[in-house]
Parts: C-alpha cells; sequence; structure tokens
C-alpha cells in the first residue's frame, strides 16, 4: 500500500465522562482528513464492545486517536494498538498514562524541578469523617480534582472544610481518588506542542473564575487571548517549562499543557495533555493555526507522526506498506471475530 493511500481510523467516543467531547473531536478530525483526500473512516467505540474487534475489523494502517479521559487517554488503547501493530497518534502507552494519573504527573514534575502546585490524594477507602485531620494545616483555598479524568470534570474550588467536603463527595463519583491541590492565583494559560516544537501560548479567562466543564463547553462562558495577555520575557519562560514538563513525562506528537501564571513572576505546570480536544474551535488548534497550521494542516502532522512507541522494530506511518496486525498469530487474529 502506498503512503499517499493510506487508511486511516479515527477513533473516537469511548466510555468515559468526556464520550461527547470525543465524538466531537473525531467527526472534525474525519471530515479534515477526507477534505484532504485521505480514505479515513470513523471508528466509534462503545460501552460495553471489545475494542480490539473494532480495531481489527476495520483493517487500518493508521489509528488516528480522538479519544479522551479513561481508557481512551490513559494507555489503554495505546497499549492495544501496540499488540496489534497498529502506529497510532499521540504519545505513547507509558508517557499517556502518566500523564493522564495527575500525582504521579506531579511526582515527576517534582523530580524534574517543574515547579507545581503541591497537592495530596484522598482515596475512596478514607473516612470522610476524618477530613480535618488528612487536610490538617494545608489551607485554604484548595482546587479538587479527580485524580485521572479530563475536560475539568468533577474540578471544584474549595474555601473551607464544609465546602472541601462537598467537592470531594463529588469528586468521588468521577474517580476513585481525588487530588486536592493549593490553589494558586494567576492567570490560565495553554501552550501547545507539536512533534516538539513549542507552537505559543493561549490565555484562558473562565468569565466564573473556574475553567470547569461548563466554562469549557458553554458559549461564551470564557474569553480567550491568543497570544496570552503576558509580557514577551515571560511568555518565553512559560513556552519554555511546557516543553520540561512535557519532556518529564515523555511525551511526543500533539501535547497541551496547562499552566499557571501568577503576579509575583511565579509561573506552576498544572497537566500535560496528551490528547487535547480537536475541534477547529479548541484549544490546540487554535494555537496551531496561530502557528500556521489549519485544523487540516494539523491533523495531517500528526498522522505523519503516527507510530509504534513500544516495538523493537518502530513502525512508523510513513512506511505502512504491509498490512496491519502481521505482527499476531492467525489464532490472535481469528479471536472475537
Amino acid at each position: 500500500m502506498m503512503a499517499g493511500k493510506r487508511r486511516i481510523g479515527v477513533v473516537m467516543g469511548g466510555v468515559s465522562g468526556e464520550r461527547e467531547v470525543s465524538l466531537r473531536s473525531g467527526q472534525a478530525v474525519l471530515q479534515a482528513l477526507r477534505d484532504r483526500g485521505h480514505e479515513a473512516l470513523p471508528l466509534v467505540m462503545a460501552p460495553g464492545q471489545d475494542a480490539s474487534v473494532l480495531l481489527r475489523k476495520a483493517r487500518v494502517d493508521v489509528a488516528f486517536l480522538a479519544l479522551h479521559g479513561r481508557l481512551g487517554e490513559d494507555g489503554c488503547v495505546q497499549g492495544l494498538c501496540e499488540l496489534l501493530q497498529i502506529p497510532y497518534t499521540g504519545s505513547s502507552v507509558l508517557a499517556s498514562a502518566l500523564a493522564m494519573d495527575k500525582a504521579k504527573a506531579k511526582e515527576l514534575f517534582r523530580l524534574y524541578n517543574v515547579p507545581t502546585p503541591p497537592a495530596y490524594l484522598i482515596d475512596e477507602r478514607d473516612d470522610l469523617a476524618d477530613l480535618e485531620e488528612l487536610h490538617g494545616g494545608f489551607g485554604f483555598p484548595v482546587m479538587v480534582k479527580p485524580r485521572s479524568e479530563g475536560s475539568s470534570l468533577g474540578l471544584a474550588r474549595a474555601g473551607s472544610m464544609g465546602e472541601l467536603a462537598a467537592a470531594v463527595e463529588r469528586a468521588l463519583e468521577h474517580d476513585r481518588s481525588v487530588l486536592v491541590e493549593r490553589f494558586v492565583a494567576g492567570r490560565e494559560v495553554t501552550v501547545g506542542i507539536l512533534d516538539g516544537r513549542v507552537l505559543g501560548c493561549l490565555e484562558v479567562a473562565p468569565r466564573g473564575g473556574v475553567y470547569d466543564y461548563q466554562a469549557k463547553y458553554t458559549p461564551g462562558a470564557t474569553e480567550y487571548f491568543l497570544p496570552a495577555r503576558i509580557p514577551p520575557a515571560r511568555q518565553r519562560n512559560v513556552l519554555h517549562l511546557a516543553e520540561r514538563a512535557a519532556a518529564a513525562l515523555g511525551c511526543t506528537s500533539a501535547v497541551r499543557v496547562d499552566l499557571l501564571v501568577t503576579e509575583e513572576a511565579n509561573e506552576f505546570v498544572l497537566e500535560v495533555n496528551t490528547q487535547p480536544g480537536m475541534t477547529a474551535t479548541s484549544l490546540l488548534p487554535r494555537i496551531a493555526a496561530a502557528a500556521g497550521y489549519d485544523f487540516g494542516a494539523l491533523c495531517e502532522a500528526m498522522v505523519a507522526s503516527a507510530t509504534l512507541h513500544n516495538q523493537g522494530a518502530r513502525r512508523s506511518s510513513r512506511a505502512a506498506d504491509a498490512p496491519a496486525h502481521q505482527g499476531l498469530a492467525p489464532a490472535a487474529l481469528a479471536a472475537g471475530e
């Protein structure tokens, strides 16, 4: 199969709380690739479905992962693509898992001297009657987040013990473990990176003060400034810090790094997103457009960098001449068909 005629499967949907966002991302990518002459087909993952059967039957040469959230962004589907020997967009299994786990990501940030707000974990097995003791002298206000969830689902700010208890209970509806992070007042900015190239910095200014799910997806709830409203010298610091954060987790391909910039000349990394939203108005495409990549070009660049990360002999999407799945035994291919 010639490189120009690769069969691209746009994987979307999934089972996480971000399913609807993923479907919008996937449809936008699908249309953009088709508009540019690619053979692209939708692969919609649904709850209860065997994802391995879906990928095998499609017989694609490249998987464009437009999944968000648990089981789609955390290394699980990436691992499946590795086993099926289907080159995929985004970061490796390990980098995806580390970036999705906010607590583990913070551990690596600290190891690599990447500044990040202090935090502690509350587990579903903890007795919330002891919350005051668990919180100790950590202070207020704090941000409460599910440990491994995206799109700011379950995100809340707490300024008292009562608010903290309520926020923790809501966050535990989304995950078994909750991150309680010290609140840092500052501008929220996000940096786009593509194949190791830092593209630019965008500022998000939610009218309600917290960039939660509603602020992200309610029209008019958030203002966006590109470039961010920070001095050039500080913007260079932010871009460099974002690059360091992505490198600390081993992230590749298209990455978005969320940070806080304070008035006191400090910058803090909040998290690294290995599969950013991919509608034409999502944050990474906005940044990429300002750097000279229209939406179709961004999608094509991501396809071009699709690869297998964990194979002894890496197989990139540029060299997809042999049929996908060649590394599986016939019995393995037949299983589940």
